[in-house]
């Protein structure tokens, strides 16, 4: 499987902070905005990736995340021009994805909750899945309605006047048709390419799995600055509380065995006077304790 993250737009909401730079390099409390979407590929176990972004943010991009390999991942670059609409990205990414399926992530999407992996792994395994969180305010995202048995009958782009309060999240997993698909979309009254338009395609085919994300997960969008504060401010009391770093990609890396130590305490090295990199070492000293025999 083939992963994309979507690292475009303009991120007006958020102006002027992102006059000169890609909202998805903004800070989300102590690490970039792209190191979430990121982690959230690596968990679904997907190594191959590619990050598509503007022109103007490209390098900016490739100077932080490289060719990927300190994490064990493979990553590829393309540019949106303009934004012309998530399902877009399956136009640019057609030949990335090469016949292979694929999950598509926004650049400004946090996910997090027990299980996550799980409930991604068992997700990647169907035609095509999306994923359905209660949201008081609807009408800003693509909501999904639900029939008496918990099927998903519907999917409208957002309405006016929402039939549930389910709103789809920027999480996509397709099959290798989704590029097929996505070249058959008419742009919308907005003049765009809406990903609810390919969802919906599955959906008539009888082959969208709608997974309902409970209490137990967290789904953040951070595309206002009221929303990216509010984010910063979980992970702060998450990674305060517990004592685990969310989004650690060299933890991740090195659990899954994509990284081995040497690797993982080079990036702590480097990364030695930060938080983030002192978290890396605590990381190898309670791995190695936990494989060293008792006395």
């Amino acid at each position: 499987m083939r992963g994309i993250i979507l690292a475009g737009g303009s991120g007006t909401r958020l102006h002027p902070m992102t006059l000169v730079t890609s909202k998805q390099l903004l800070p989300v409390y102590d690490k970039p905005m792209i190191y979430y979407p990121l982690s959230t590929l690596m968990l679904a176990g997907v190594r191959e990736i590619l990050i598509i972004t503007t022109p103007e943010d490209l390098l900016s991009f490739k100077r932080l995340l490289g060719s990927g390999a300190q994490w064990g991942l493979s990553l590829s670059y393309a540019v949106q021009p303009r934004p012309e609409g998530l399902a877009q990205a399956y136009l640019i990414g057609g030949e990335f994805v090469d016949g292979e399926p694929s999950v598509l992530i926004l650049g400004d999407n946090i996910f997090y909750g027990h299980g996550l992996p799980e409930v991604l792994s068992e997700s990647s395994r169907s035609s095509a899945a999306v994923f359905a969180y209660h949201v008081r305010d609807p009408e800003r995202y693509g909501v999904v309605e639900f029939d008496s048995a918990g099927r998903a009958i519907s999917i409208e782009e957002k309405p006016t006047r929402p039939r549930s309060n389910w709103a789809v999240t920027g999480l996509y997993f397709y099959d290798e048709r989704a590029p097929e698909f996505a070249a058959q979309l008419k742009p919308s009254p907005r003049g765009e390419l809406e990903i609810t338009d390919l969802n919906r395609i599955y959906l008539e085919l009888g082959e969208l799995q709608v997974a309902r994300l409970g209490r137990g997960f967290a789904w953040l969008d951070t595309g206002t600055p009221e929303a990216l504060i509010e984010a910063s401010e979980y992970v702060r009391a998450i990674e305060q509380r517990q004592g685990q770093r969310v989004a650690c990609l060299e933890e991740i890396a090195f659990r899954s065995g994509w990284i081995d130590a040497a690797q993982a305490r080079a990036a702590s090295s480097k990364l030695s006077k930060s938080g983030y990199g002192q978290y890396i070492s605590q990381v190898l000293a309670e791995m190695e304790r936990e494989v060293s025999p008792v006395a």
